[in-house]
């Protein structure tokens, strides 16, 4: 009986039919949601830096749940030490920006998901070393920290205002956008995701998209001057734009799998592969 509910469910039916569809159309599929969600922002929401604020919110909670899994599992297979590294450095720098410009809810937010984060290095670090991966988590943080600090140093924003840290602004925005990559290495390595680590990359995805509406609803309101707000700069708009989009892509492709995966009631087992 209880199943025949459930496949009456409306919400079913049309997980089935998705199901049904070809990558191609669940893709299509998947970008009008995505467009028709920020055009209910935009509508419902009159201060678009309530979307930030839940960005950040979002982030936060993926990490408590990284915390959950620390704390009661008593381990830490499946993550990656780097990605929590790297999650720190640019946190580290955008609070101090943040600190000596704003001084505002964001540097709270800011030091919410900075101590939680420097928390999680220190159990993966120390106390649950030993169930620690540390062949899965091998792509070389140094490259994306050297190459980051690069384009900071020649691409960043142009302002009298921001000085020297400009290049810190910069930095921690291109160091932000491929932070992700080692815990989507190890997931790849691993051939097997845990449930709470794609859960928290999957929090990371719901950011991001909060992060995105932010900022794409700001540059439409704003008319484009959104896109100088920290300084201008040809290359530096650039640079920006792609930041962006690189850093959404890369956690779109995964929110797409974990997605499909759950449509399907199975934990998701690779990113090429979910099913």
């Amino acid at each position: 009986m209880g199943r025949r509910r459930g496949a009456r469910d409306p919400v079913n039916i049309l997980f089935g039919w998705v199901r049904r569809q070809s990558v191609r159309v669940q893709v299509f599929l998947g970008a009008v949601a995505a467009l028709v969600a920020l055009v209910g922002l935009k509508i419902f929401v009159r201060d678009y830096e309530h979307f930030y604020i839940a960005s950040e919110a979002v982030h936060a909670a993926g990490i408590l749940l990284l915390i959950y899994k620390l704390t009661r599992h008593k381990t830490c297979s499946g993550l990656s030490l780097k990605s929590q590294e790297l999650t720190a450095i640019f946190l580290a720098v955008r609070l101090y920006c943040s600190f000596i410009f704003e001084k505002d809810i964001h540097t709270i937010l800011d030091f919410a998901t900075l101590a939680p984060t420097l928390w999680v290095i220190y159990m993966i670090r120390y106390k649950l070393n030993s169930s620690y991966d540390k062949e899965l988590d091998n792509m070389p943080r140094y490259y994306l920290v050297l190459s980051s600090v690069v384009i900071a140093v020649f691409v960043h924003p142009i302002s009298s205002r921001l000085g020297f840290n400009s290049i810190l602004w910069a930095f921690c925005m291109y160091l932000e956008s491929i932070s992700v990559l080692p815990q989507l290495r190890v997931m790849q390595n691993a051939k097997m995701v845990e449930p709470f680590t794609a859960h928290y990359v999957f929090a990371l995805g719901v950011a991001r998209f909060l992060g995105c509406a932010h900022w794409i609803l700001r540059l439409i309101e704003s008319r484009g001057a959104f896109l100088y707000h920290v300084g201008t700069g040809f290359y530096w708009t650039i640079a920006n734009l792609t930041a962006e989009g690189v850093q959404t892509f890369i956690l779109a492709d995964f929110c797409y799998y974990y997605i499909k995966s759950a449509m399907y009631d199975q934990l998701l087992r690779s990113l090429s592969s979910p099913v």
